[in-house]
């Protein structure tokens, strides 16, 4: 048991793998500290925000993990799809064009991106 928390990045993972989503949030913000410029860091923490249906406090940890490693392109996806629960459709274009311009043939967001424009 002393392993996960030698590695609490694993200790993070496992609680969120196993669905612990309130455990993990909360074992997450007290690595804050420690991981606040480790972008997988970053990116679990505002997933988990997503999990938990609150896309506003996902963002910054989104926006934060792409300033460390830009051309994550599943951070960007679920940062796209924050904004759209958020009903940010401009933030969410803007997203699906920087996937696209890593991932031209991303269909996902091709697709998101051509249906947010016609709208």
């Amino acid at each position: 048991m002393t392993g996960l928390f030698s590695n609490p990045k694993r200790h993070l993972k496992k609680l969120v793998k196993d669905g612990d989503y309130v455990e993990a949030l909360e074992f997450g913000k007290s690595l804050k500290v420690k991981f606040s410029n480790d972008s997988d860091y970053l990116f679990i923490m505002g997933a988990i925000y997503f999990i938990l249906e609150d896309a506003k406090k996902a963002i910054p940890y989104f926006e934060k993990a792409l300033e460390i490693k830009n051309d994550d392109v599943e951070t960007l996806m679920l940062k796209t799809n924050a904004h759209l629960l958020l009903q940010q459709k401009n933030e969410a274009i803007v997203c699906c064009k920087k996937i696209l311009k890593l991932e031209p043939k991303n269909y996902e967001a091709f697709g998101l991106l051509e249906k947010l424009e016609s709208a």
